[in-house]
């Protein structure tokens, strides 16, 4: 079994170090969604939701939530973010529902990757679509959220899911 690195020879936990490691340009794209009834849709695509642009105030929230990932996942390092690009996208759902998918690609140079920073903007925009419509419904449904690909590095492989 491998050696989990979050983990120090006391078995108690540590925040890497990543000091010794070159820096390259390490890119990662993650995807959540979130489900909602048709009268959401069709308040969110016609902008009519009363708090304001639904989607401009998730993309704004998950820009922001990459950005402090750090403060808010323990053993995550600060990271100088190079870019972050946000894109929805509507689906039908199941039940005659609609499915708001959600993907946001993240860059640095560094000596640490992405995957951590494109996760939370995804999970921060969905909760953010929830929080600014749970006033018509609450039967949203968050998730499934995952890493579709990162890039960069050299102690681990690229990944493509």
């Amino acid at each position: 079994m491998e050696k989990l690195t979050h983990f120090n020879e006391e078995g108690r936990a540590q925040m890497v170090d990543v000091s010794g490691k070159p820096e390259t340009v390490r890119t990662a794209i993650a995807q959540s969604s979130i489900e909602v009834n048709n009268t959401i849709y069709e308040h969110i695509s016609q902008n009519k939701v009363k708090k304001g642009d639904v989607l401009a105030v998730a993309q704004v929230a998950g820009i922001m939530a990459a950005k402090k990932t750090w403060d808010i996942i323990p053993m995550c390092h600060p990271i100088p973010l190079k870019g972050i690009n946000f894109s929805f996208e509507w689906q039908d759902g199941k039940d005659d529902h609609k499915q708001l998918v959600i993907q946001a690609s993240v860059k640095t140079i560094g000596n640490t990757g992405v995957e951590m920073e494109a996760l939370t903007a995804v999970s921060a925009a969905a909760l953010t679509v929830y929080d600014m419509c749970k006033a018509i419904d609450k039967g949203m449904v968050i998730g499934p959220t995952f890493l579709i690909e990162k890039t960069g590095g050299v102690s681990s492989k690229d990944y493509r899911r």
